[in-house]
């Protein structure tokens, strides 16, 4: 799966090689989540399931798929008035394994920076 966001929009896409557009179930359940089903019949049966928790600014109620030579593309629209919680920098500490976590041997830093 790919997910690309943009200011009016998220969008997902999943390859599904030699899945017909009518083999593949899109739903969402308990409002956000996003649950994908395919089926492909050939020699060998293949079936395949995701499901996942969409983003808290998502519009469920016009969400939009295509499937065009094994792609599918999920575009779930935005609510423009959700506005996201911006992530503050903050220093995240990391103790090695074993080690005592107060000794200064051992800890690294790590710097969140998602905005």
């Amino acid at each position: 799966m790919d997910w690309k966001e943009t200011p009016e929009a998220h969008i997902f896409k999943f390859d599904l090689p030699g899945v017909a557009k009518e083999d593949v179930k899109l739903q969402v359940h308990d409002d956000r989540v996003l649950h994908i089903s395919a089926e492909r019949k050939d020699e060998i049966y293949n079936s395949g399931k995701g499901e996942f928790r969409l983003p808290e600014n998502a519009l469920v109620d016009q969400i939009k798929a295509s499937m065009r030579d094994g792609v599918l593309v999920v575009t779930v629209p935005k609510d423009q008035h959700k506005k996201k919680k911006k992530l503050l920098h903050k220093a995240v500490e990391i103790s090695g394994e074993g080690e005592n976590v107060a000794s200064p041997k051992g800890i690294g830093r790590f710097v969140c920076c998602k905005a």
